[in-house]
């Protein structure tokens, strides 16, 4: 049973449910407690231990029926064997009236020719896990994994009891043969069930790999929903791994000057040590992402990972622009991700983008947010509409900030072409970055939060 439910554990991260090996190690001690007799406690116990809302409960709950669930036996016979057998008629050689196998056939031959589906049933079972049906990944490997599992079975074996039925009893033999036609599609009916439940992880992880590396700016209508789920998950991914309370200070290397001066008194022996701190600035971050018409097909992915920092870092002030510049950090706190969105795109949107303008209202309006403790993040592609791109406010937000970080979803190549002013932007930015794919997106907002850990 611990075998099973592993796999169990593997199926349900398939389906979208998230097992910690904590929550794994919760959920066999429930089922230890309530046992496996009763499979309607069993996948209560289950359920209780291991969702975590109610889409998790329902996914979770048609997982465990699916993977609970056996295929029924197949009891396909030829249409002679179903006749009733002539009263005149002697029972044929090597076929016993009392309805037991002849003797002299192997294990499979026996349990085919006995029509016990329980037992059939069990040793499908056992040959799934003899050929690690759990590693299936691909439907191209059906036919292997079908092999595998009627190889365990003894197959080979049965061939064997074919060929010699074949010349002592025919009609034997044809009913052998009809009960293995019967068990090869049992067994593929298996591996199909075991791809629903083991492939689909796989799948989905190849599928956001894809995504992942897909430029953001061409991503297909059909797509976006998964691309902001993915957005999710890689915000999700951002909280679990920086919203951890931090240490208020830090013990770093011995103050050896202060311990001795501390422990005068005893001769210089150390009862007490002294140690160096470890100062840390308070993060602080201010970001400006651009929302214009060029980069609406990427904007709504900005502010995903904009609305994820309010939730990681204490101190963030975040700004929207096209061809004005306003506030949307009480948006981004206190709605949920896509009412902010639809908010800020209907208040700024979609416009026709002006930097120089944007960093006009930035200055008149919230020079005076930026620190020497502050990180400034700007999210945009830097084409003004060839309008004075105002480089000059640029340098002077730069001035006043710890570091200036450009994040472009345009191609390094796109770069200084047309009306983009990227290179005279970069050369008052700390970094710059192409954030063209969601992957770029995330380590470069991940390595922005990781310098305040």
């Amino acid at each position: 049973m611990r075998e099973n439910l592993h796999r169990f554990f593997r199926a349900a991260r398939g389906v979208g449910v998230h097992v910690s090996p904590a929550e794994s190690i919760d959920a066999m001690r429930a089922v230890a407690q309530v046992g496996i007799s009763d499979r309607a406690v069993l996948r209560d116990a289950l359920l209780l231990t291991l969702a975590k809302s109610q889409d998790e409960k329902l996914a979770l709950g048609d997982c465990f029926d699916l993977f609970f669930s056996q295929p029924e036996p197949r009891q396909d016979q030829p249409e002679a064997d179903n006749a009733p057998q002539d009263a005149d008629q002697p029972p044929s050689s090597g076929d016993p009236g009392e309805g037991r196998p002849p003797e002299g056939l192997g294990p499979l031959a026996q349990m085919l020719l006995s029509q016990d589906r329980n037992t059939i049933a069990a040793a499908i079972a056992g040959a799934s896990g003899a050929a690690s049906l759990s590693d299936i990944r691909y439907s191209t490997q059906r036919g292997i994994f079908s092999s595998r599992i009627l190889d365990a079975m003894g197959l080979q074996r049965l061939r064997d009891d074919l060929d010699g039925l074949t010349a002592t009893n025919p009609a034997l033999a044809e009913r052998l043969r009809a009960a293995l036609d019967a068990l090869r599609e049992t067994v593929r009916d298996t591996v199909s069930q075991g791809l629903a439940l083991y492939a689909r992880e796989e799948a989905e992880n190849l599928r956001n790999e894809i995504l992942r590396n897909a430029p953001l700016a061409r991503i297909e209508r059909r797509h976006v929903a998964e691309m902001r789920a993915l957005i999710r998950q890689i915000a999700r991914r951002l909280r679990e791994r920086y919203s951890k309370p931090r240490k208020r200070q830090r013990r770093g290397h011995l103050d050896v000057r202060r311990t001795l001066r501390r422990n005068a008194a005893w001769g210089g022996v150390p009862f007490l040590t002294a140690w160096k701190r470890k100062h840390r600035d308070r993060p602080k971050i201010v970001a400006l992402c651009d929302v214009s018409g060029s980069v609406a097909q990427v904007s709504d992915f900005f502010l995903l990972l904009i609305h994820s920092l309010h939730e990681v870092v204490d101190d963030v002030r975040s700004f929207a622009f096209s061809s004005h510049l306003i506030e949307v950090s009480d948006i981004l706190e206190s709605k949920s991700p896509e009412e902010a969105m639809s908010e800020i795109m209907s208040k700024v949107g979609f416009g026709s983008s002006d930097y120089g303008s944007s960093l006009v209202d930035f200055e008149k309006g919230f020079m005076s947010t930026l620190t020497p403790q502050t990180t400034v993040i700007v999210l945009g592609d830097a084409r003004s509409n060839n309008l004075d791109p105002r480089a000059d406010i640029l340098r002077r937000i730069s001035d006043r900030s710890k570091r200036l970080v450009w994040l472009n979803p345009e191609g390094r190549l796109a770069w200084g072409f047309g009306d983009s002013e990227m290179p005279r932007y970069a050369t008052f930015c700390s970094v710059v970055r192409q954030c063209a794919t969601a992957q770029q997106l995330e380590r470069a907002v991940s390595d922005i939060v990781a310098t305040y850990q």
